[in-house]
């Protein structure tokens, strides 16, 4: 029996005791079903009594009892206790909670996945880093992060679109290609520029493409190797993401913005809403009116716009794309961005609360992490994911709160032991796919899967957990948090560990298999399912040997 089943039979029981009772009941709007504390106490606990005692005008223990009464008579239920107050503790019968083992293995990669946040259409933008050189260690949380939670919202039912913005608008852009002119020319790169040795092997490729661009030096010849230098570091930024396993369905560029008029016709919406006003030559949008610390200048004296008129034309954009949630996932020293990007949305019509989240992440230091050779003075995301292994550092990086400080240990991360976490999970999984290896070398059949024979405590706790995956996901979506993924996925390996160490799946030599065996190789199969399933939703591989 599914934690979803049980609510239907809970809802049933209310409804029949409100029937046989004379009370007119009404049932909760969320029937709350979680797991106790204390298992002694049973594999489920609600409190539906206490949420709908008011309205049938009666105490909540009275109420728990009349719910108790039907519930008992329920297939698959064996006990329900009331305690406390009016909570209903129900224990499942071995039939019904082992019959989970097999829904799990029928529903395969979709079970967890729910409708928890269905009809929520979010626009998830994480990276958006400067397309003037190599993603490096600052990038590498939120791009773990940002994919993580974008997998675990499309998981629960949202329509998600993860979001690139590509910063190619402004005077970085030139001063990249002056430095990739530079280099071509055989010249140091001017004071400001980008020095990085990725930068003379740009130079080096463009020349070797279109010798003639090193001597010209001209105003168009300047437009060409800008827009060839900038196409080569935004591919080189595309296959870093792709290597780290993170997509995005849309790359933004800014310049579209200013192309387009976006950012004029953003700032006429905003002034027809009555936010924007003009003092000492310069336009300003009045975003005091909403909690931020002082008003925005849009436009600049000299009529060019600032940075704040492209965040609210993107935002618009945004918003008239049909995405009523924007999600911002921002670095530590962007704590300032909070506030003015809040007031955009209301000063364009939208609830700031509802229409706008923006995620802060801090930072993390990995120890033993070395300068790239490539780029000189950062630490590129490219060398980390090869030094450390993609798997290990997305786990790491999502396992833990973003508004954490994190820092990583090499030695831990690359070690094949209990200590490293990602280890720990995906041995679980391996180990589960060998003991099906072995099951199935003896001729266990799991068509003789009978549920009532996983009755040995350790299969108890090990079902429990694995009915636990589906509230788990949809609170990481509601929450924005993978890392409990992450922490759920560390405690049921250690379910299966000791379930592992204490049945077996494989008769004896001496023993012949049985219905035991066959349903104990469904519930191996369910557990290596679910260890997959989380592990995916983070962007972690899933071995079945190591």
């Amino acid at each position: 029996m599914t934690p979803e089943e049980l609510k239907t039979a809970i809802a049933a029981a209310l409804d029949a005791y409100s029937s046989s009772s004379g009370r007119d009941i009404v049932p909760p709007a969320v029937l709350v079903v979680e797991r106790p504390k204390n298992r002694d106490h049973g594999d489920w606990a609600s409190n539906v009594a206490l949420q709908t005692a008011k309205t049938a005008g009666m105490p909540p223990r009275e109420l728990a009892e009349g719910v108790a009464a039907v519930l008992r008579d329920h297939d698959g239920i064996d006990a329900v206790d009331v305690a406390g107050p009016g909570f209903l503790n129900i224990t499942l019968s071995a039939a019904a909670a082992g019959a989970l083992a097999k829904d799990i293995v029928a529903a395969g990669r979709d079970y967890g996945r729910g409708s928890a946040m269905a009809g929520h259409v979010v626009n998830m933008e994480f990276v958006s880093a400067n397309p003037t050189g190599p993603l490096h260690l600052g990038h590498t949380r939120w791009a773990a992060l940002g994919d993580a939670i974008a997998r675990v919202l499309s998981a629960a039912g949202a329509d998600v679109t993860s979001e690139y913005y590509i910063n190619d608008a402004g005077s970085q852009m030139n001063v990249f290609a002056d430095s990739v002119i530079a280099r071509m020319k055989g010249r140091d790169v001017p004071e400001g520029g980008y020095p990085g040795q990725y930068i003379a092997d740009m130079a080096e490729a463009i020349a070797a493409e279109q010798p003639a661009l090193a001597d010209s030096c001209d105003d168009a010849t300047r437009e060409e190797i800008r827009t060839r230098a900038y196409d080569l570091q935004l591919q080189d930024i595309k296959d870093t993401l792709t290597e780290f396993d993170v997509h995005f369905d849309v790359w933004f560029s800014e310049t579209s913005l200013h192309d387009s008029g976006a950012l004029g016709s953003a700032v006429e919406r905003l002034r027809e809403q009555g936010h924007v006003y003009d003092e000492n030559g310069a336009v300003w949008l009045r975003t005091t009116d909403f909690g931020d610390d002082k008003d925005r200048v849009l436009i600049r004296s000299d009529g060019a716009p600032t940075y704040f008129a492209a965040d609210a034309a993107y935002y618009l954009d945004k918003k008239d794309r049909g995405f009523s949630e924007k999600v911002y996932l921002l670095g530590a020293d962007h704590h300032g961005y909070v506030g003015r990007l809040k007031a955009i949305a209301a000063a364009a019509g939208d609830d700031p609360d509802a229409n706008i989240e923006v995620l802060i992440g801090q930072l993390i230091k990995i120890n033993g992490a070395k300068l790239s050779k490539r780029a000189g003075n950062i630490i590129e995301l490219r060398d980390l994911v090869r030094w450390l292994g993609r798997d290990a550092l997305r786990y790491s990086l999502a396992r833990i709160p973003a508004d954490s400080p994190l820092t990583l240990d090499p030695e831990v991360l690359r070690s094949a032991s209990n200590d490293n976490p990602v280890f720990y999970v995906q041995y679980a999984h391996a180990r589960a796919c060998g003991v099906e290896r072995n099951a199935l070398a003896a001729g266990i059949d799991a068509a003789s899967f009978d549920a009532s024979t996983l009755s040995h405590a350790t299969e108890a706790a090990l079902l429990a957990g694995l009915a636990d995956f589906p509230r788990v996901v949809a609170q990481a979506a509601e929450l924005r948090e993978p890392h409990r993924i992450a922490r759920y996925l560390e405690s049921l390996a250690g379910l299966f560990h000791k379930w592992y160490d204490s049945c077996r799946v494989t008769p004896l030599a001496d023993e012949q298999p049985g219905a035991v065996h066959g349903s104990r190789l469904v519930l191996d199969r369910a557990t290596a399912q679910v260890l997959s399933n989380g592990l995916e939703l983070l962007g972690v591989s899933a071995p079945e040997r190591m």
